[in-house]
């Protein structure tokens, strides 16, 4: 017996605007996302800045919008000089993050230089690891002052006149994490975010600032975490980090695709913590989310960084995604959605190669994996205001998150078309379900895709690029001011509505 599920399209009911940094993605000192990943000279579609133009193309198909650099666990044993002026001056320097030999040739500058061609807003991440406040306000007059002062001047002198004016920073990475270099107590980084954040303000009060979260809801100070560090520096942050990883590795499918249950769970919870903090402040800022590590990864695969050899950019967690996959990139892209009210900024991990939607071979080509599709496409239709969709749909059971509803879904609309996407998962594996759409009136369909195959272990490859993607959905009715269609099992879809004509 096919399940059945509703929900109801309502312009009126509406969350927020949709905010463009929500389609974020990240760039890291790790493995080969940097190096034959995004930058690769003497490949045969680098340009003359060595940045491969096959990812770049890929970078703009995907919808990314910000990119995050340079880390993550890199970036707390960073000395982000080693990587600006002249290449053969930069020094080789040991990575402990990642037990990596980092050559340096590729650093601020060329990011820069690399985010302009792509089209995307830099988020640059402070070492409040091994440094702190001196070393960041250096970086950001490197990065940011026009020229006149010592480091502006070396930054023109290294080629670069005009300031990369760099808006949105973060305060630091996962120092809540024992594996973390200059791993923090709450008080301790709180403390050292509020002095930074302080110094910050006071060179460019308009700068974004982002104070770390917890660096996963399963540490022992979650939510303790934040609220000692908020009660430190809750009037000079703008942001608080929120980072989170799914593992299909243990088999429990049904939980696996009811990740965004956690999601929305981790983010209800911690913007619940920030406003208990900003009410006992008797604060009237709102401080918003930042999500800015997600993505699937098959953690348990991963035997830790102590396991690895010293190497330079070697292969690392260059993990194969399937369609299942994808659908939970899916539903997870529907849970920021859900939360634009709170999430302001959100970063897929990581762009190219390390658990990310573009994999490259060195000297060979680049291709998407199926997670690059639901990403793509929520990011080229989701446009305008997110409206407040609540499906009326059956519960699936799951081991690790309860009872959690079988239909996941989202919608925005634009104004100037009136153009409504509907963004929709169907959690059940066991079965289709037969949604039905209450739609404001005059609106018909003019897009239906879906995500899903007989195999939900098919996979993309180097040889085979194309056998995961989006394809044209079927037995789409309209009948009035309903639309009525059959979701496939552990499937993503997308369904378009415009004015008709």
């Amino acid at each position: 017996m096919t399940a059945t599920a509703r929900l109801t399209l309502d312009p009126a009911f509406r969350i927020a605007p949709v905010e463009p940094r929500l389609f974020g993605s990240f760039v890291e000192h790790m493995g080969r996302c940097v190096y034959t990943g995004v930058f690769e000279p003497g490949h045969p579609a680098a340009d003359a800045d060595g940045f491969r133009t096959d990812v770049l193309e890929l970078t703009r198909e995907l919808g990314v919008t910000l990119v995050r650099y340079p880390g993550g666990n890199f970036v707390s044993n960073y000395r982000w000089e080693d990587g600006v002026g002249p290449v053969e001056e930069r020094p080789a320097r040991l990575d402990l993050a990642w037990r990596s030999l980092e050559g340096n040739a590729f650093g601020l500058n060329e990011f820069m230089a690399w985010a302009a061609k792509a089209g995307v807003e830099p988020m640059m991440a402070l070492n409040l690891g091994t440094r702190g406040v001196a070393e960041a306000l250096e970086l950001v007059e490197y990065a940011n002052y026009p020229g006149g002062t010592r480091l502006s001047d070396l930054r023109r002198a290294h080629g670069v006149d005009k300031p990369h004016d760099v808006r949105l920073w973060c305060l630091g990475n996962e120092l809540d994490g024992p594996w973390q270099m200059g791993h923090k107590t709450a008080r301790e980084y709180g403390r050292l975010a509020a002095e930074t954040a302080r110094a910050l303000k006071r060179f460019d009060q308009d700068l974004s600032l982002v104070a770390c979260g917890s660096s996963n809801s399963g540490m022992p100070t979650f939510g303790s975490w934040e609220a000692e560090v908020l009660e430190a520096a809750y009037e000079m942050v703008d942001y608080i980090s929120l980072h989170a990883y799914y593992d299909p590795s243990d088999g429990d499918a049904d939980s696996f695709l009811a990740s965004g249950a956690d999601m929305d769970h981790m983010i209800r919870s911690i913007a619940a913590t920030a406003d208990h903090v900003g009410a006992k402040l008797r604060s009237r800022r709102k401080i918003k989310l930042s999500f800015d590590e997600w993505n699937v990864w098959y953690q348990s695969r991963f035997r830790g960084e102590s396991s690895l050899e010293w190497a330079a950019h070697p292969r690392l967690i260059e993990d194969d995604y399937d369609v299942t996959d994808a659908v939970v990139v899916g539903s997870l892209l529907i849970t920021l959605l859900r939360n634009a009210d709170r999430v302001g900024v959100a970063c897929q991990a990581q762009l190219a190669n390390v658990i990310a939607p573009i994999r490259t071979e060195p000297g060979g080509p680049a291709w998407r994996q199926s997670i690059f599709h639901p990403f793509a496409l929520t990011a080229r239709h989701a446009r305008g205001e997110v409206l407040r969709v609540e499906p009326e749909c059956a519960a699936i059971a799951t081991a690790r998150y309860g009872e959690v509803p079988a239909i996941w879904a989202t919608a925005t609309r634009e104004e100037a078309t009136g153009e409504i996407a509907l963004f929709v998962v169907n959690r059940d594996r066991r079965g289709p379900c037969a949604l039905d759409v209450t739609l404001p009136a005059g609106l018909v369909p003019a897009e239906h895709l879906e995500l899903a195959d007989e195999d939900p272990a098919a996979r993309n490859s180097a040889a085979d690029p194309d056998r995961v993607a989006p394809r044209p959905g079927t037995g789409l009715r309209l009948d009035g001011r309903h639309a009525s269609l059959t979701l496939p099992p552990a499937s993503w879809t997308i369904v378009r509505f415009a004015p008709q004509e």
